[in-house]
């Protein structure tokens, strides 16, 4: 029978975190800056320990009740399990939403690396339902960017204190990505507000019974406003209006056209949404009341500030679900008896646990080195947002800046990608019993396969690195990058032996990714330079995650077995998956056009 789901020890290695966070991240540091200066690892080590707690007690054991009994539109209402508003409450009332705030929005100036490392706890028990807090967050953190202080009071204090919960709602039916193509209206009213009118599509918590209020961001077009994106204007839109002194008034005209009815997590609702058909019609008229966020046509720009911090996000959730899909097809192999070693002649001999056999252990250190090293990325991420906020120096913040914007791409989509082979590789472990619903990975499997897809698809990423990310200001990006890679080659090189071996491997990786970038723009044109812009971005983030490797094995120099287990993680990096980036960096040095020149009437 499998292991329970709930067991904390199958949903995150607490000695992997901390690892990562105090001998390779040095979060310690952090405490000597005055924004945490309250902090301390035991302030740390607490709270990390409280979302273990709360996930394994509260996220955990419903995570598959939500998967096979997903929410329910009865044409009125939808319907969700109980244990999701339960999960839910327990959340709020830790005050996790708002750990990283400032104290006036009830925060703890917890930073941002740690808070990071705490949600990997819930992603990893219960992806679906840490949608509702992951959503929300996000949507707090750009109305204290860029709201008012009448709705940072009017929404935001509610979200951090879990009454209400929000949304973000881009898509469109006829848009999809093209959000160049967005078609709800804005309407300007007499007293400020907007009626907005049209339809929106794949919005994840979109209607719900699980909070008091949603409050819904959204992307519309004021009438006169430039075409394309230059012309969104982006406001908040709640399920129910509030009033200055925050009580909750008229059901606002947003309504459920219908819920999509997903492959993996299935826990959260996902909406197509109507605003202004007239089914409610707030002060007597139709249309869904909105107030405008910042400018007029400002909307993705401001919008960008969630949508940067959700792609990281998504990369996140990636690697939590990786991370539990490997504890647990470790644990499987090794009390799974199966078979004898190859060397071994005697049919009476005892069977032996599977992680005794040679390809069980390369699946098992292919999984390993895929959601630590993904885990490792987006915790480095979330060291740059703190550098980024508290580094002493602007130019040590600048170049956090530069380093975290170049790399949202790759943390949003490699582990997004190769922590769904992680979950393949946890279920082919498994064997068949792996295919089975009586055990958790085929369900991880299903949620991660998601991750490639939202908060733009892996495509979308790869064109924004090497359209925008990697060549904008003249390439300060890929320099910062190239600079943090040095200065880990440099460490590794002056240790000497095999440190030094790995260094020259990186740094030879990193040489052809500067030369080939180079070359793809040499002759300016786009078309030919993005043809293969997929194949840039996976062989960037081989690359990236390399140079996460190889920091750290420099940090895993003890001789416990958890040391030299990261070490030969690091070693199988380098040896079996660095090499890949060779035919890809052959295929876009050759300027191979084979897929541009593909005449869709041939497929």
């Amino acid at each position: 029978m499998p292991a329970s789901s709930a067991d904390p020890a199958l949903l995150m290695s607490r000695r992997d975190l901390a690892f990562q966070l105090y001998e390779w991240l040095d979060a310690e540091a952090l405490t000597r800056r005055p924004r945490h200066a309250e902090h301390s690892r035991q302030t740390f080590d607490a709270v990390l320990e409280l979302s273990e707690q709360l996930a394994a007690r509260y996220f955990a054991p419903h995570n598959r009740a939500s998967d096979l009994r997903e929410p329910r539109f009865d044409g009125r209402t939808v319907e969700t399990i109980p244990e999701v508003r339960e999960a839910l409450a327990a959340f709020a009332k830790s005050e996790l939403l708002a750990a990283t705030m400032d104290e006036e929005l009830g925060g703890m100036r917890l930073p941002h690396l740690v808070s990071t490392a705490c949600f990997s706890w819930f992603q990893a028990a219960n992806i679906a339902t840490s949608a509702y807090p992951f959503l929300t967050l996000g949507n707090a953190r750009l109305l204290i960017a860029h709201g008012s202080p009448r709705q940072v009071d009017a929404y935001v204090r509610p979200m951090l204190a879990g009454r209400f919960l929000g949304t973000m709602c881009l898509s469109e039916p006829q848009a999809g990505s093209s959000l160049a193509d967005v078609a709800t209206r804005a309407e300007p009213q007499p007293d400020g507000t907007y009626r907005l009118f049209g339809n929106k599509m794949w919005i994840s918590g979109g209607d719900h019974e699980l909070s008091e209020n949603i409050v819904h961001l959204v992307l519309a077009r004021v009438p006169g406003g430039p075409p394309g994106v230059k012309g969104l204007s982006l406001f908040v839109v709640p399920k129910r209006l509030v009033a200055d002194d925050g009580t909750l008034g008229e059901r606002n005209d947003v309504v459920l056209a219908g819920l999509n009815h997903k492959m993996g997590y299935r826990g959260t609702t996902n909406a197509a949404l109507n605003f202004g058909e007239g089914a409610h019609r707030p002060g007597g008229a139709p249309g869904a009341v909105g107030e405008l966020v910042g400018e007029a046509h400002r909307g993705l720009a401001y919008m960008f500030h969630m949508m940067n911090e959700a792609r990281i996000g998504v990369g996140a959730g990636a690697a939590a679900l990786g991370c539990t899909g490997y504890l647990k097809s470790l644990a499987y192999a090794r009390t799974r008896p199966q078979g004898r070693p190859v060397a071994a002649k005697d049919p009476a001999a005892p069977q032996v646990p599977i992680v005794e056999h040679a390809d069980v252990r390369r699946m098992l250190l292919a999984q390993k080195a895929y959601a630590e090293g993904a885990m490792g990325l987006v915790l480095y991420c979330a060291r740059l947002v703190d550098e980024c906020r508290t580094a002493p120096e602007e130019a040590e913040r600048e170049r956090a800046g530069l380093l975290l914007d170049v790399l949202t791409p790759v943390a949003k989509s490699w582990p997004s990608q190769w922590c769904l082979e992680a979950n393949s590789l946890a279920l082919q472990v498994h064997g068949g019993y792996g295919y089975t619903r009586e055990y958790d990975v085929e369900q991880h499997y299903r949620d991660n396969r998601l991750n490639p897809i939202h908060e733009g698809t892996h495509g979308i990423q790869a064109l924004d690195l090497l359209d925008r990310r990697a060549v904008a200001g003249d390439g300060a990006g890929l320099r910062a990058l190239g600079d943090a890679l040095g200065a880990t080659a440099a460490r590794a090189t002056a240790r000497g032996g095999e440190a030094a071996e790995l260094a020259g491997r990186l740094t030879a990786s990193w040489d052809r990714v500067v030369a080939v970038t180079a070359g793809l723009w040499r002759t300016g044109e786009a078309d030919r330079a993005l043809a293969n812009a997929t194949a840039y971005l996976e062989a960037v983030g081989h690359v990236v995650l390399a140079w996460i490797w190889l920091g750290q094995y420099l940090a895993a120099d003890g001789s416990d077995a958890f040391h030299q287990g990261k070490r030969q993680a690091a070693r199988y990096f380098f040896r079996h998956e660095l090499p890949r980036t060779g035919p890809q960096l052959d295929l876009l040095a050759s300027a191979d056009t084979t897929v541009p020149d593909t005449d869709p009437a041939w497929l």
